[in-house]
Protein backbone atom coordinates (compact mmCIF):
# COMPACT_ATOMS: atom_id res chain seq x y z
CA UNK A 1 0.00 0.00 0.00
CA UNK A 2 1.96 3.09 -1.21
CA UNK A 3 1.84 6.19 0.98
CA UNK A 4 0.53 9.60 -0.04
CA UNK A 5 2.69 12.45 -1.33
CA UNK A 6 2.45 14.04 2.16
CA UNK A 7 3.80 10.83 3.71
CA UNK A 8 6.71 10.88 1.26
CA UNK A 9 7.47 14.54 2.07
CA UNK A 10 7.34 13.77 5.79
CA UNK A 11 9.82 10.89 5.44
CA UNK A 12 12.19 13.08 3.36
CA UNK A 13 11.98 15.84 5.98
CA UNK A 14 12.89 13.30 8.68
CA UNK A 15 15.87 12.22 6.54
CA UNK A 16 16.92 15.86 6.11
CA UNK A 17 16.67 16.55 9.83
CA UNK A 18 18.85 13.52 10.57
CA UNK A 19 21.52 14.74 8.11
CA UNK A 20 21.43 18.24 9.63
CA UNK A 21 21.89 16.75 13.10
CA UNK A 22 24.92 14.78 11.88
CA UNK A 23 26.43 17.97 10.46
CA UNK A 24 25.81 19.88 13.69
CA UNK A 25 27.17 17.02 15.80
CA UNK A 26 30.43 16.90 13.80
CA UNK A 27 30.95 20.65 14.22
CA UNK A 28 30.21 20.50 17.93
CA UNK A 29 32.69 17.67 18.51
CA UNK A 30 35.45 19.50 16.60
CA UNK A 31 34.75 22.58 18.74
CA UNK A 32 34.93 20.43 21.87
CA UNK A 33 38.35 19.02 20.86
CA UNK A 34 39.72 22.52 20.13
CA UNK A 35 38.32 23.93 23.38
CA UNK A 36 39.95 21.09 25.33
CA UNK A 37 43.33 21.76 23.71
CA UNK A 38 42.97 25.48 24.48
CA UNK A 39 42.07 24.78 28.11
CA UNK A 40 45.11 22.50 28.45
CA UNK A 41 47.35 25.24 27.00
CA UNK A 42 48.49 23.00 24.13
CA UNK A 43 49.56 24.65 20.85
CA UNK A 44 49.07 21.41 18.90
CA UNK A 45 46.51 18.66 18.90
CA UNK A 46 47.52 15.11 19.79
CA UNK A 47 47.81 12.47 17.05
CA UNK A 48 44.55 10.90 18.16
CA UNK A 49 42.82 14.29 18.15
CA UNK A 50 44.18 15.12 14.68
CA UNK A 51 42.90 11.79 13.38
CA UNK A 52 39.50 12.33 14.99
CA UNK A 53 39.23 15.88 13.60
CA UNK A 54 40.01 14.56 10.12
CA UNK A 55 37.29 11.94 10.49
CA UNK A 56 34.83 14.58 11.66
CA UNK A 57 35.62 16.87 8.74
CA UNK A 58 35.08 13.98 6.33
CA UNK A 59 31.79 13.14 8.03
CA UNK A 60 30.81 16.82 7.93
CA UNK A 61 31.51 17.02 4.17
CA UNK A 62 29.50 13.84 3.65
CA UNK A 63 26.62 15.30 5.67
CA UNK A 64 26.70 18.50 3.63
CA UNK A 65 26.55 16.47 0.42
CA UNK A 66 23.67 14.44 1.82
CA UNK A 67 21.82 17.61 2.82
CA UNK A 68 22.20 19.08 -0.67
CA UNK A 69 20.90 15.89 -2.25
CA UNK A 70 18.01 15.55 0.20
CA UNK A 71 17.02 19.21 -0.23
CA UNK A 72 16.97 18.71 -4.00
CA UNK A 73 14.83 15.59 -3.55
CA UNK A 74 12.50 17.49 -1.21
CA UNK A 75 12.16 20.37 -3.67
CA UNK A 76 11.28 17.94 -6.46
CA UNK A 77 8.70 16.23 -4.26
CA UNK A 78 7.15 19.56 -3.24
CA UNK A 79 6.95 20.52 -6.89
CA UNK A 80 5.18 17.25 -7.61
CA UNK A 81 2.77 17.98 -4.75
CA UNK A 82 1.93 21.40 -6.22
CA UNK A 83 1.25 19.80 -9.58
CA UNK A 84 -0.99 17.21 -7.96
CA UNK A 85 -2.88 19.91 -6.08
CA UNK A 86 -3.42 21.84 -9.31
CA UNK A 87 -4.61 18.67 -11.04
CA UNK A 88 -6.97 17.86 -8.16
CA UNK A 89 -8.32 21.41 -8.24
CA UNK A 90 -9.13 21.07 -11.92
CA UNK A 91 -10.75 17.70 -11.28
CA UNK A 92 -12.99 19.30 -8.67
CA UNK A 93 -14.31 21.87 -11.12
CA UNK A 94 -18.02 21.20 -11.60
CA UNK A 95 -19.81 21.68 -14.88
CA UNK A 96 -23.49 21.09 -15.34
CA UNK A 97 -23.93 18.24 -17.81
CA UNK A 98 -27.71 18.08 -17.38
CA UNK A 99 -27.27 14.44 -16.32
CA UNK A 100 -29.37 13.14 -13.46
CA UNK A 101 -27.36 12.26 -10.33
CA UNK A 102 -27.31 8.56 -9.31
CA UNK A 103 -29.35 7.42 -6.34
CA UNK A 104 -27.69 7.02 -2.90
CA UNK A 105 -27.28 3.23 -3.14
CA UNK A 106 -25.56 3.49 -6.52
CA UNK A 107 -22.70 5.73 -5.37
CA UNK A 108 -19.29 4.20 -4.63
CA UNK A 109 -17.55 5.50 -1.48
CA UNK A 110 -13.95 5.31 -0.28
CA UNK A 111 -13.11 5.15 3.45
CA UNK A 112 -9.96 4.78 5.55
CA UNK A 113 -8.20 1.45 5.14
CA UNK A 114 -7.83 -0.53 8.39
CA UNK A 115 -4.51 -1.78 9.76
CA UNK A 116 -3.38 -5.26 8.75
CA UNK A 117 -3.23 -6.48 12.36
CA UNK A 118 -6.02 -5.07 14.53
CA UNK A 119 -6.93 -5.53 18.16
CA UNK A 120 -10.60 -6.18 17.36
CA UNK A 121 -9.80 -8.96 14.87
CA UNK A 122 -6.60 -10.44 16.34
CA UNK A 123 -6.62 -9.45 20.04
CA UNK A 124 -3.97 -11.96 21.19
CA UNK A 125 -1.65 -11.62 18.20
CA UNK A 126 -2.11 -15.16 16.91
CA UNK A 127 -2.44 -14.01 13.30
CA UNK A 128 0.72 -11.91 13.53
CA UNK A 129 2.74 -14.71 15.14
CA UNK A 130 1.54 -17.31 12.63
CA UNK A 131 2.42 -15.01 9.73
CA UNK A 132 5.93 -14.47 11.14
CA UNK A 133 6.44 -18.21 11.55
CA UNK A 134 4.96 -19.27 8.22
CA UNK A 135 6.89 -16.68 6.27
CA UNK A 136 10.26 -17.87 7.58
CA UNK A 137 9.41 -21.56 7.84
CA UNK A 138 7.37 -22.11 4.68
CA UNK A 139 8.00 -18.92 2.66
CA UNK A 140 4.22 -18.46 2.64
CA UNK A 141 3.41 -15.82 -0.01
CA UNK A 142 0.26 -14.50 1.65
CA UNK A 143 1.93 -14.25 5.06
CA UNK A 144 4.86 -12.38 3.47
CA UNK A 145 2.42 -9.97 1.82
CA UNK A 146 0.59 -9.22 5.08
CA UNK A 147 3.86 -8.66 6.99
CA UNK A 148 5.22 -6.41 4.24
CA UNK A 149 2.00 -4.40 4.31
CA UNK A 150 2.23 -4.11 8.10
CA UNK A 151 5.78 -2.75 7.87
CA UNK A 152 4.71 -0.21 5.22
CA UNK A 153 2.00 0.95 7.62
CA UNK A 154 4.61 1.31 10.38
CA UNK A 155 6.88 3.39 8.14
CA UNK A 156 4.03 5.71 7.22
CA UNK A 157 2.57 6.14 10.71
CA UNK A 158 5.84 6.11 12.70
CA UNK A 159 8.53 7.05 10.21
CA UNK A 160 10.72 8.81 12.79
CA UNK A 161 10.70 5.81 15.12
CA UNK A 162 11.45 3.35 12.30
CA UNK A 163 14.50 5.35 11.20
CA UNK A 164 15.79 5.58 14.77
CA UNK A 165 15.37 1.88 15.44
CA UNK A 166 16.95 0.67 12.19
CA UNK A 167 19.95 2.94 12.61
CA UNK A 168 20.78 1.74 16.12
CA UNK A 169 22.37 -1.60 15.31
CA UNK A 170 22.90 -4.44 12.87
CA UNK A 171 19.66 -6.27 13.61
CA UNK A 172 16.75 -6.19 11.19
CA UNK A 173 13.30 -7.29 12.21
CA UNK A 174 9.58 -6.83 12.25
CA UNK A 175 7.97 -4.21 14.47
CA UNK A 176 5.53 -5.84 16.87
CA UNK A 177 2.07 -4.18 16.60
CA UNK A 178 1.77 -1.62 19.38
CA UNK A 179 -1.44 -2.99 20.87
CA UNK A 180 0.29 -6.34 21.46
CA UNK A 181 3.10 -4.80 23.52
CA UNK A 182 0.50 -2.84 25.50
CA UNK A 183 -1.49 -6.03 26.05
CA UNK A 184 1.36 -8.19 27.28
CA UNK A 185 3.45 -5.69 29.28
CA UNK A 186 1.57 -6.25 32.58
CA UNK A 187 1.55 -10.07 32.37
CA UNK A 188 3.02 -12.25 35.15
CA UNK A 189 6.80 -11.79 35.52
CA UNK A 190 9.21 -9.57 37.43
CA UNK A 191 8.79 -7.06 34.56
CA UNK A 192 10.10 -3.48 34.92
CA UNK A 193 8.62 -1.54 37.87
CA UNK A 194 11.76 0.53 38.46
CA UNK A 195 12.38 1.22 34.76
CA UNK A 196 8.87 2.64 34.45
CA UNK A 197 9.55 5.40 37.02
CA UNK A 198 12.89 6.42 35.50
CA UNK A 199 13.35 9.67 33.57
CA UNK A 200 12.78 8.29 30.07
CA UNK A 201 14.22 9.71 26.84
CA UNK A 202 13.98 8.65 23.17
CA UNK A 203 17.01 6.64 22.07
CA UNK A 204 19.29 8.64 19.69
CA UNK A 205 18.72 8.00 16.03
CA UNK A 206 22.09 6.30 15.49
CA UNK A 207 25.20 5.06 17.24
CA UNK A 208 25.85 2.62 20.05
CA UNK A 209 26.50 5.14 22.85
CA UNK A 210 24.98 8.24 24.46
CA UNK A 211 27.41 11.02 25.48
CA UNK A 212 26.66 13.43 28.33
CA UNK A 213 28.82 16.38 29.40
CA UNK A 214 29.29 16.57 33.20
CA UNK A 215 30.61 19.78 34.79
CA UNK A 216 33.28 18.44 37.16
CA UNK A 217 34.96 21.78 37.95
CA UNK A 218 32.54 24.63 38.62
CA UNK A 219 33.14 28.34 38.21
CA UNK A 220 33.86 30.32 41.38
CA UNK A 221 32.77 33.45 43.17
CA UNK A 222 34.20 35.32 46.18
CA UNK A 223 34.06 38.70 47.89
CA UNK A 224 36.07 41.37 46.12
CA UNK A 225 39.02 42.33 48.32
CA UNK A 226 38.84 46.03 47.40
CA UNK A 227 37.58 48.33 44.69
CA UNK A 228 39.16 47.69 41.28
CA UNK A 229 40.90 44.56 42.56
CA UNK A 230 40.68 41.31 40.61
CA UNK A 231 37.58 39.23 41.23
CA UNK A 232 37.51 35.48 41.64
CA UNK A 233 37.97 33.45 38.44
CA UNK A 234 37.83 29.66 38.29
CA UNK A 235 37.80 27.98 34.89
CA UNK A 236 35.01 25.49 34.41
CA UNK A 237 35.84 21.98 33.18
CA UNK A 238 33.71 19.03 32.12
CA UNK A 239 34.12 15.27 31.80
CA UNK A 240 32.41 13.23 29.12
CA UNK A 241 30.05 10.56 30.46
CA UNK A 242 29.60 7.80 27.87
CA UNK A 243 26.58 5.51 28.22
CA UNK A 244 26.55 2.37 26.08
CA UNK A 245 23.48 1.25 24.14
CA UNK A 246 22.59 -2.33 25.07
CA UNK A 247 20.23 -4.95 23.68
CA UNK A 248 17.81 -6.97 25.79
CA UNK A 249 16.75 -10.08 23.89
CA UNK A 250 15.09 -13.46 24.26
CA UNK A 251 14.36 -16.38 21.97
CA UNK A 252 12.02 -19.34 21.78
CA UNK A 253 11.68 -22.22 19.31
CA UNK A 254 8.15 -22.99 18.16
CA UNK A 255 7.34 -26.30 16.46
CA UNK A 256 5.47 -26.56 13.16
CA UNK A 257 2.80 -28.58 14.95
CA UNK A 258 2.24 -25.76 17.44
CA UNK A 259 1.98 -23.19 14.65
CA UNK A 260 -0.42 -25.27 12.54
CA UNK A 261 -2.54 -26.90 15.23
CA UNK A 262 -1.74 -25.19 18.51
CA UNK A 263 -4.34 -23.52 20.70
CA UNK A 264 -3.16 -20.56 22.76
CA UNK A 265 0.31 -20.62 21.21
CA UNK A 266 0.25 -16.81 20.96
CA UNK A 267 -0.21 -16.56 24.76
CA UNK A 268 2.78 -18.79 25.47
CA UNK A 269 5.20 -17.40 22.89
CA UNK A 270 4.50 -13.68 22.71
CA UNK A 271 3.88 -13.25 26.42
CA UNK A 272 7.00 -15.12 27.45
CA UNK A 273 9.27 -13.27 25.01
CA UNK A 274 7.91 -9.83 25.87
CA UNK A 275 8.07 -10.49 29.60
CA UNK A 276 11.66 -11.75 29.52
CA UNK A 277 12.85 -8.71 27.55
CA UNK A 278 11.15 -6.35 30.04
CA UNK A 279 12.52 -8.26 33.01
CA UNK A 280 16.13 -8.40 31.83
CA UNK A 281 16.07 -4.64 31.05
CA UNK A 282 14.87 -3.78 34.56
CA UNK A 283 17.25 -6.25 36.20
CA UNK A 284 20.14 -4.72 34.25
CA UNK A 285 19.32 -1.26 35.56
CA UNK A 286 19.38 -2.57 39.12
CA UNK A 287 22.10 -5.23 39.16
CA UNK A 288 24.54 -4.79 36.27
CA UNK A 289 28.21 -4.72 37.23
CA UNK A 290 29.77 -1.26 37.56
CA UNK A 291 26.81 0.81 36.30
CA UNK A 292 23.79 -0.90 37.91
CA UNK A 293 22.03 0.96 40.71
CA UNK A 294 23.37 -1.42 43.39
CA UNK A 295 26.93 -0.56 42.34
CA UNK A 296 26.42 3.19 41.81
CA UNK A 297 24.32 4.09 44.86
CA UNK A 298 26.12 5.33 47.98
CA UNK A 299 25.75 2.77 50.77
CA UNK A 300 24.08 3.40 54.15
CA UNK A 301 24.54 0.47 56.53
CA UNK A 302 21.74 -0.92 58.69
CA UNK A 303 23.32 -3.55 60.94
CA UNK A 304 21.00 -5.26 63.40
CA UNK A 305 20.43 -8.84 64.56
CA UNK A 306 16.80 -8.11 65.48
CA UNK A 307 15.64 -5.56 62.88
CA UNK A 308 12.43 -3.56 63.24
CA UNK A 309 10.58 -1.15 61.00
CA UNK A 310 11.03 1.64 63.52
CA UNK A 311 14.82 1.19 63.31
CA UNK A 312 14.90 0.88 59.52
CA UNK A 313 12.91 4.04 58.81
CA UNK A 314 15.61 6.49 60.03
CA UNK A 315 18.10 4.72 57.73
CA UNK A 316 15.81 5.45 54.79
CA UNK A 317 15.64 9.09 55.88
CA UNK A 318 19.43 9.15 56.13
CA UNK A 319 19.66 7.94 52.52
CA UNK A 320 17.16 10.62 51.46
CA UNK A 321 19.24 13.25 53.24
CA UNK A 322 22.32 12.06 51.34
CA UNK A 323 20.52 12.41 48.00
CA UNK A 324 19.40 15.97 48.77
CA UNK A 325 22.86 16.96 50.02
CA UNK A 326 24.40 15.71 46.76
CA UNK A 327 21.86 17.28 44.39
CA UNK A 328 20.70 20.40 46.25
CA UNK A 329 18.49 22.31 43.80
CA UNK A 330 19.16 19.88 40.94
CA UNK A 331 16.75 17.24 42.24
CA UNK A 332 15.09 15.67 45.25
CA UNK A 333 14.66 12.12 46.54
CA UNK A 334 11.33 10.90 45.15
CA UNK A 335 11.17 7.09 45.38
CA UNK A 336 12.16 4.25 47.68
CA UNK A 337 12.62 1.09 45.59
CA UNK A 338 12.41 -2.17 47.53
CA UNK A 339 11.65 -5.88 47.16
CA UNK A 340 8.07 -7.00 47.77
CA UNK A 341 9.18 -8.99 50.84
CA UNK A 342 10.57 -5.78 52.40
CA UNK A 343 7.38 -3.82 51.64
CA UNK A 344 5.16 -6.42 53.29
CA UNK A 345 7.54 -6.71 56.24
CA UNK A 346 7.41 -2.94 56.76
CA UNK A 347 3.62 -3.12 56.53
CA UNK A 348 3.62 -5.76 59.26
CA UNK A 349 5.58 -3.65 61.75
CA UNK A 350 3.71 -2.06 64.68
CA UNK A 351 4.82 1.00 66.64
CA UNK A 352 3.44 3.29 69.34
CA UNK A 353 5.83 6.08 68.31
CA UNK A 354 4.54 8.55 65.74
CA UNK A 355 6.80 10.58 63.44
CA UNK A 356 7.48 14.16 64.48
CA UNK A 357 6.86 15.34 60.91
CA UNK A 358 4.43 13.72 58.48
CA UNK A 359 3.91 14.35 54.80
CA UNK A 360 0.68 16.15 54.01
CA UNK A 361 -2.29 13.79 53.81
CA UNK A 362 -0.72 10.92 55.79
CA UNK A 363 -2.44 10.16 59.15
CA UNK A 364 -0.14 10.84 62.10
CA UNK A 365 -0.91 7.41 63.57
CA UNK A 366 0.42 5.60 60.47
CA UNK A 367 3.97 4.87 59.37
CA UNK A 368 2.88 5.55 55.78
CA UNK A 369 -0.01 4.79 53.45
CA UNK A 370 -0.63 2.06 50.87
CA UNK A 371 -2.37 2.55 47.54
CA UNK A 372 -5.34 0.22 47.86
CA UNK A 373 -5.85 -0.24 44.12
CA UNK A 374 -2.18 -0.65 43.18
CA UNK A 375 -0.70 -4.02 42.29
CA UNK A 376 2.73 -5.20 41.17
CA UNK A 377 4.21 -3.19 38.26
CA UNK A 378 1.22 -0.83 38.18
CA UNK A 379 2.78 2.21 39.87
CA UNK A 380 3.81 3.22 43.42
CA UNK A 381 2.53 0.88 46.14
CA UNK A 382 2.37 3.55 48.82
CA UNK A 383 3.93 6.62 50.43
CA UNK A 384 6.29 6.74 53.44
CA UNK A 385 5.84 9.46 56.12
CA UNK A 386 8.67 11.50 54.53
CA UNK A 387 6.83 11.58 51.19
CA UNK A 388 8.92 8.98 49.35
CA UNK A 389 6.79 6.92 46.97
CA UNK A 390 7.45 3.19 47.30
CA UNK A 391 8.14 1.13 44.19
CA UNK A 392 8.09 -2.65 44.67
CA UNK A 393 10.47 -4.48 42.33
CA UNK A 394 11.33 -8.18 42.62
CA UNK A 395 14.33 -7.81 40.34
CA UNK A 396 16.18 -6.55 43.45
CA UNK A 397 18.63 -9.24 44.52
CA UNK A 398 17.93 -11.15 47.75
CA UNK A 399 21.30 -12.93 47.98
CA UNK A 400 23.42 -9.97 49.07
CA UNK A 401 25.59 -9.54 52.18
CA UNK A 402 27.83 -11.89 54.11
CA UNK A 403 24.93 -14.23 54.82
CA UNK A 404 23.88 -14.04 51.14
CA UNK A 405 20.24 -13.53 52.15
CA UNK A 406 19.96 -9.74 52.32
CA UNK A 407 18.14 -7.33 50.01
CA UNK A 408 18.58 -3.55 49.59
CA UNK A 409 16.41 -0.44 49.56
CA UNK A 410 17.26 2.26 47.01
CA UNK A 411 16.40 5.92 47.61
CA UNK A 412 16.50 7.73 44.29
CA UNK A 413 15.44 10.93 42.53
CA UNK A 414 13.53 9.71 39.48
CA UNK A 415 14.76 12.79 37.58
CA UNK A 416 18.34 11.45 37.79
CA UNK A 417 17.51 7.87 36.80
CA UNK A 418 17.94 8.26 33.06
CA UNK A 419 16.70 5.61 30.61
CA UNK A 420 16.85 5.87 26.83
CA UNK A 421 14.52 3.62 24.80
CA UNK A 422 12.87 3.54 21.41
CA UNK A 423 9.45 5.12 22.06
CA UNK A 424 5.99 3.76 21.21
CA UNK A 425 6.98 0.30 20.01
CA UNK A 426 9.87 -1.02 22.10
CA UNK A 427 10.10 -4.49 20.58
CA UNK A 428 11.13 -6.10 17.33
CA UNK A 429 10.73 -9.76 16.47
CA UNK A 430 12.56 -11.78 13.82
CA UNK A 431 12.59 -15.42 12.81
CA UNK A 432 15.68 -17.58 12.24
CA UNK A 433 15.90 -21.01 10.62
CA UNK A 434 18.53 -23.11 12.44
CA UNK A 435 15.73 -25.44 13.64
CA UNK A 436 14.15 -25.93 10.21
CA UNK A 437 15.40 -29.50 9.96
CA UNK A 438 13.44 -30.38 13.10
CA UNK A 439 10.30 -28.57 11.90
CA UNK A 440 10.81 -25.63 14.21
CA UNK A 441 11.22 -21.89 13.83
CA UNK A 442 13.32 -19.77 16.21
CA UNK A 443 11.64 -16.49 17.24
CA UNK A 444 13.84 -13.74 18.69
CA UNK A 445 12.50 -10.59 20.41
CA UNK A 446 14.84 -7.71 21.22
CA UNK A 447 14.86 -4.10 22.40
CA UNK A 448 17.58 -1.41 22.51
CA UNK A 449 18.19 0.75 25.59
CA UNK A 450 20.78 2.82 27.47
CA UNK A 451 20.79 4.09 31.05
CA UNK A 452 22.80 5.98 33.65
CA UNK A 453 22.53 7.08 37.28
CA UNK A 454 25.97 8.71 37.23
CA UNK A 455 25.47 12.37 36.38
CA UNK A 456 26.07 13.33 40.04
CA UNK A 457 28.25 11.62 42.63
CA UNK A 458 26.11 10.22 45.48
CA UNK A 459 22.97 11.26 43.59
CA UNK A 460 21.44 7.90 44.49
CA UNK A 461 21.63 6.13 47.87
CA UNK A 462 20.90 2.66 49.21
CA UNK A 463 20.27 1.01 52.57
CA UNK A 464 21.74 -2.46 53.10
CA UNK A 465 23.21 -4.70 55.75
CA UNK A 466 22.28 -7.44 58.21
CA UNK A 467 19.11 -5.57 59.15
CA UNK A 468 17.73 -6.49 55.71
CA UNK A 469 18.01 -10.26 55.98
CA UNK A 470 15.10 -12.48 54.98
CA UNK A 471 12.20 -11.05 57.01
CA UNK A 472 10.30 -13.11 59.55
CA UNK A 473 6.55 -12.54 59.68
Amino acid sequence: MPGTIDDLIASIEVELEAAQKRLKKCGAEVQLILDKAQQDGRSNLSAEEDERVAELFAARDQARGDIAGIENKLATTNKLKVEEQEREAKQKEVRDTQTRKPSYDQVARVGQEERTYRKDQDPLGKGFLMDVSRQFLFQDVEASHRLAQHMREERVERAEYMQRAVGTGAFAGLTVPQYLTDLYAPATAALRPFADVCNRHPLPESGMSVNISRITTASGAALQASENSAVQETNMDDTLLTVNVQTAAGQQTVSRQAIDRGTGIEDVTMQDLFNRVSTVLDSTLLNQATNGLTNVANANAYTDGTPTGAELYPKILGAAAGVEAALLAMGRPSHAVMHSRRWYWLSSQMSSTWPLINWSGIPVQAGGTANANSSYASGPRGVLPCGLEVVVDNNIATNLGAGTNEDEIYVVPSSECHLWEDPNAPLFIRAEQPAAASLGVLLVAYSYFAYTFGRYTNGTQKVGGTGLVTPAF
